[in-house]
C-alpha cells in the first residue's frame, strides 16, 4: 500500500516523500498533464530565461499587482 510521509522539521519548513505512484496520482488531481499546464509552463521558462522576472516577497503581489 502507497504511503506518504510528512516530517515537520519546524515551523516553517517540512519534508514530504511520496512514491511515484502517489506522484501521478496526486499530479493528476492537480491538472499537471493537462495541456494548458504544460503550455503554462513552458511559457513561464521562456519568460524567465529572456529576463521579464521581477522578485517578489509574496504570492500575494502577484494578485495586487505591486
Amino acid at each position: 500500500m502507497p504511503t506518504l510521509t510528512i516530517q515537520k522539521s519546524n515551523s516553517r519548513t517540512m519534508k514530504v516523500e511520496i512514491n511515484l505512484d502517489q506522484w501521478e496520482r496526486l499530479a493528476d488531481i492537480f491538472g499537471f498533464y493537462k495541456p494548458g499546464f504544460t503550455k503554462t509552463l513552458k511559457k513561464s521558462l521562456k519568460e524567465s530565461k529572456s529576463g521579464k522576472v521581477r522578485k517578489i516577497g509574496s504570492l500575494r503581489e502577484l494578485e495586487t499587482g505591486r
